[in-house]
C-alpha cells in the first residue's frame, strides 16, 4: 500500500481508498530525486547543434512565410519540434549532472529568444517594444529622463530598461535595437539561472528546480513578451533575484550587511516596472504572514525579521517613487483591471454573452488552424493534471521531517511546516485557473495573459514536484514512462509557443490591427516621409498601427485618450465633415491625419482601429472609404501624401475653421 489515508488502515477498503487517492495524495515516492552522474560534453555540443538546425528550419519558415510559400508551415513547425522536444526531454531525464542541466536551460531559453527575434531580426515589431523605444530613442539623443511619451505615458516614470539600453549604445556606439538584444539575452541568462537556485533553495534538488524551470518557459509570456524590448522583461529578473536573496537570508545566518544588496534590488525594481514591483511586495507581505502564523521554536521576531524589513522596504520605495514623481499608475491601472474583474464576472456568473471570448478566435472572427487550438488546448489540460497531482505532493515538501504520506499534510494544516515559501508558492498555483477565467473575456484577456508571467512560478514548482515524485517516480521508472512524460513536457511547451506567438506566428502579409503582423514597409515608409518633409513633433491622428510607426519612425506626436488627448474615432468614422468630425481637431490641436484604407478590408484582429472606446461611432464594423477619404473635398484640407494606400492630409486649417 503506496499511501495510507489513517494509521495502521489494512482493510479491503482502506487499500481501494488509497489507491484511489494515490494520484492525488501527498506521498514522495522517492526522498532522494538526485542522483550523481558526470556531465556529457558530447550531448550539450550535440543539443546544441540540434537547436542551430533548428533556428535555421526556424529562419526559413520565416522568410517563406514572407514570401507566401505553402512550405513556411511545415519549415517553421519542424523547427520548433525539433528545437523544444530533444533539449526538454535531455532535462527531464532522472539521471543528469547538475551543470549539464543548468547548462541546456540557458541552451533553452537564448534559442527561444532567438526564435522571437527571428520574426523581426533587424527591427522591433512588438507593439509594447515600439512603446518602449520611442522612449529609449529620447532619453538617447535628449540626455533627459521623465520625457513624455504619448503612446505610453506611464512608461516615462519607470525608464530603468531604457536608461541600461542607452548607456550600452552610448558606450559601445551600438544603436538601439542591437543594444536591446544584447540587453534581454543577458537578462535571460541571469532569470534563467536564478530562478533555477531559488527553486533549488526550496526544493534541495537540482532535478526538481531544472524541471521547474522547464516548466516555466511553458508560460505563454516567456516566448514572446517577455523576451520583448518592455520593462518587465528586466524587472522579472531583478524580481526573481530579490526572491533568491530573500530565500537564502531565511535559511541561512546573514547580517544586517546581507541587506544591503537586497535593499538596493528593491529600489531598482520601483523604477523599472509598476505591476512587477508591487506583485514583489504581494509575495513578501504573504510570507511574512505565513512565517507569523507558522508554529515554530523560535520567536516571531527571529522568523519575521529581515524578511519583514524588505516587505517595510518594497513597500516604502514603492509608495516614495509614486508620490516623487507625481506618478499616474492608479489611473492607468485602475480602469483595466476594472474591466477585467467585470467581464470576467459577467462572463462567468452573469448572462452577458458578450463578454465572453471565443478561444483561438481573434476579434475579426478568424478562428486558428487545428494544431494551434490541440497544442494550446492540450497544454493546459496537462498543467491541470500537473497541478492535481502535485499540489499536495508540492506542500508535502514543506511538512517538517519525520513525517510520511498524509500524516504531512496534518503538519502543514496545523500550521507547523518547514518552509513558508513552498507553502506560498503552493498556494499560489490557484493563480492559474483564475488566469484562464480572465483570458476567457475580451477585456480580461491581456490581465489573465500577463498574470501568467507570475502564477508560472508556482506552477512550475507544483508540476516539478508531480513529474518527479509521481509521473517519474522510481516505482514508474522505465523508458516508456520517460518518453511520455518528455511528451507531454514538449505538448506544454509547444502550446507556449502557439498561445505566446498568437495566430501569426510565422511572417506573411498585412493583417488589419494585428500589431507586429501590421508592421511593414509601407506604414514605415510613410512615417519616415512625415519625418524627412513635415519635420518631427507635429500632432497627428491616426489608427493604432500607423500611431505607433509615426511616434516612432516618424518621431510625431499622436492625440489620443490614453495620452490625455481627445478620442479620435469618431473623426474618422463620421460620414460627413460636421462639428461632430471637426471637434477632436479643434480640442486635440490636430495637424495631420494619417488614413489608412487597409482597415476598410477586415475587422481588427487586436480589438479596435483606433481606440477602445470607438464602438459607439464604428458600431462594429469597418470603416467605409468615402468616409475616410472625406477630406477630399474640403479646400482647408490637403492631400499631401498618398501611397496608394496610405494618404496623409493637413487640417491644419480647419482646428480654427467656424
Amino acid at each position: 500500500m503506496r499511501t495510507i489515508l489513517i494509521p495502521n488502515l489494512l482493510s479491503p477498503l482502506g487499500v481501494t481508498a488509497a489507491r484511489i487517492f494515490d494520484p492525488i495524495g501527498p506521498t514522495l515516492y522517492g526522498e532522494q530525486t538526485d542522483r550523481t552522474a558526470p556531465v556529457s560534453i558530447a550531448w550539450i555540443v550535440l543539443l546544441c547543434l540540434d537547436a542551430s538546425i533548428a533556428l535555421l528550419l526556424i529562419a526559413a519558415g520565416q522568410g517563406a512565410g514572407r514570401r507566401g510559400d505553402a512550405i513556411a508551415a511545415v519549415l517553421f513547425w519542424s523547427g520548433v519540434v525539433m528545437l523544444l522536444l530533444p533539449i526538454a526531454s535531455r532535462i527531464a531525464l532522472p539521471v543528469l549532472a547538475r551543470a549539464e542541466r543548468i547548462c541546456l536551460l540557458i541552451l533553452l531559453g537564448e534559442a527561444l529568444l532567438v526564435y522571437k527575434l527571428l520574426y523581426s531580426p533587424s527591427s522591433f515589431s512588438g507593439f509594447d517594444e515600439m512603446l518602449h523605444w520611442a522612449s529609449a530613442r529620447e532619453i538617447l539623443y535628449q540626455q533627459k529622463l521623465f520625457l513624455p511619451n504619448s503612446l505610453l505615458p506611464i512608461s516615462a516614470y519607470y525608464p530603468a530598461l531604457e536608461i541600461l539600453t542607452t548607456a550600452l549604445a552610448n558606450l559601445t556606439g551600438l544603436t538601439i535595437f542591437p543594444a536591446s538584444v544584447v540587453v534581454i539575452a543577458v537578462a535571460r541568462a541571469i532569470f534563467i539561472i536564478a530562478l533555477f537556485l531559488f527553486f533549488e533553495n526550496l526544493s534541495h534538488s537540482a532535478r526538481i528546480s531544472a524541471i521547474a524551470c522547464l516548466v516555466y518557459m511553458s508560460c505563454s509570456t516567456f516566448i514572446v513578451f517577455d523576451a520583448s524590448f518592455a520593462y518587465e522583461s528586466l524587472a522579472l529578473v531583478i524580481c526573481v533575484v530579490i526572491g533568491l536573496l530573500e530565500a537564502q537570508i531565511g535559511h541561512d545566518s546573514y547580517s544586517h550587511r546581507g541587506m544591503v544588496l537586497p535593499l538596493l534590488l528593491l529600489a531598482c525594481l520601483a523604477v523599472t516596472h509598476h505591476v512587477t514591483s508591487i506583485w514583489c511586495a504581494l509575495y513578501v507581505i504573504a510570507l511574512v504572514i505565513l512565517e507569523a502564523l507558522r508554529r515554530d521554536a523560535r520567536p516571531l521576531r527571529s522568523r519575521v525579521g529581515l524578511t519583514g524589513v524588505i516587505a517595510v522596504s518594497i513597500i516604502a520605495v514603492i509608495v516614495l517613487w509614486m508620490a516623487a514623481r507625481g506618478n499616474p499608475l492608479v489611473n492607468y491601472l485602475t480602469p483595466t483591471i476594472e474591466r477585467a474583474v467585470r467581464s470576467t464576472y459577467d462572463a462567468l456568473f452573469a448572462t452577458n454573452n458578450h463578454a465572453r471570448r471565443a478561444m483561438f478566435v481573434g476579434d475579426d472572427g478568424k478562428a486558428q488552424p487545428f494544431i494551434n487550438r490541440f497544442l494550446g488546448i492540450g497544454a493546459t489540460l496537462l498543467v491541470v493534471v500537473g497541478l492535481t497531482t502535485g499540489f499536495f505532493r508540492s506542500l508535502a515538501l514543506a511538512a517538517p521531517p519525520g513525517t510520511s504520506g498524509w500524516s504531512r499534510l496534518w503538519q502543514v494544516a496545523r500550521f507547523r511546516w518547514s518552509d513558508s515559501r513552498i507553502v506560498l508558492l503552493t498556494l499560489g498555483a490557484f493563480g492559474f485557473p483564475l488566469s484562464v477565467a480572465f483570458r476567457l473575456t475580451e477585456s480580461g484577456w491581456e490581465i489573465g495573459n500577463r498574470l501568467n508571467t507570475f502564477v508560472f512560478i508556482p506552477v512550475g514548482l507544483v508540476l516539478a514536484v508531480a513529474i518527479v515524485h509521481y509521473w517519474q517516480s522510481r516505482w514508474r521508472a522505465g523508458w516508456i514512462n520517460v518518453i511520455a512524460t518528455s511528451g507531454a513536457i514538449g505538448i506544454i511547451l509547444g502550446g507556449a509557443v502557439v498561445i505566446g506567438s498568437g495566430a501569426h506566428a510565422i511572417r506573411g502579409p498585412y493583417v488589419v490591427v494585428a500589431d507586429a503582423a501590421s508592421i511593414e514597409p509601407m506604414g514605415i515608409d510613410a512615417a519616415l516621409w512625415a519625418k524627412t518633409w513635415l519635420g518631427p513633433g507635429k500632432v497627428f491622428a491616426a489608427d493604432r498601427v500607423n500611431a505607433t510607426l509615426l511616434e516612432t519612425y516618424g518621431e510625431q506626436n499622436l492625440s489620443s485618450t490614453i495620452s490625455g488627448g481627445v478620442e479620435t474615432s469618431r473623426l474618422f468614422f463620421t460620414p460627413k465633415i460636421n462639428n461632430d468630425a471637426l471637434f477632436p481637431i479643434r480640442v486635440g490641436k490636430i495637424d495631420y491625419l494619417l488614413v489608412d484604407l487597409r482597415l476598410t478590408t477586415g475587422r481588427p484582429e487586436f480589438g479596435a482601429y483606433y481606440e477602445a472606446s470607438e464602438t459607439k461611432f464604428s458600431h462594429g464594423k469597418p470603416p467605409v472609404p468615402s468616409t475616410l477619404l472625406k477630406f477630399d473635398g474640403n479646400i482647408k484640407a490637403s492631400r499631401i501624401f498618398d501611397n496608394g494606400w496610405i494618404v496623409i492630409y493637413d487640417v491644419r486649417a480647419l482646428k480654427y475653421a467656424e
